[in-house]
């Protein structure tokens, strides 16, 4: 391989070297929000590693569901709605996802099923997650992370999407 990421070349042939990744962010790690126009119902969350990043994904019910409304920022201890209860929680750095989700079926009053467990042993940022409680037609989650990162949150139909960074 060349210096600098240039080609390879071997019997008449050149082959890309694989390009370098650019994990430059400028995300900031100041609370984010979003509204949404109704209430989406969650149905799942799960988590991905990228080269710059650790994803954690809400997904909303159906397919083409309206956007998910949200309020994430860090807090210096996470406290449980609507008990206020202290909430361990692994990590340097916690995460307070609210989530503009109720956690009850507004017809019976029954509660949705629990959204799964997440593992994200052995992310490079991401240490815990927890899904918290909620009331009042929101859903509360808690991410702990290495250490207080750059973070985006987007939304897309029916999904939302919180990265953090690796580094600054």
């Amino acid at each position: 391989m060349l210096a600098g990421g240039g080609m390879l070349a071997g019997a008449g042939s050149a082959v890309a070297a694989p390009a370098a990744v650019d994990c430059a962010v400028t995300w900031g790690s100041l609370d984010k929000s979003g509204d949404s126009v109704t209430n989406t119902r969650l149905v799942d969350v799960r988590a991905g590693q990228h080269a710059c990043f650790d994803r954690l994904v809400f997904d909303g019910a159906g397919t083409g569901a309206d956007p998910i409304g949200y309020r994430v920022r860090y807090v210096d201890v996470l406290h449980q709605d609507p008990s206020d209860a202290v909430v361990p929680i692994k990590g340097g750095a916690i995460l307070e996802i609210s989530l503009f989700s109720s956690r009850y079926d507004p017809a019976t009053g029954q509660p949705y099923p629990a959204l799964p467990a997440v593992d994200v042993t052995g992310y490079r940022t991401f240490r815990e997650f927890k899904v918290t409680g909620g009331s009042e037609g929101y859903t509360q989650a808690g991410l702990g992370v290495r250490a207080r990162l750059p973070f985006r949150v987007f939304q897309t139909a029916g999904h939302l999407v919180v990265d953090v960074a690796h580094t600054w």
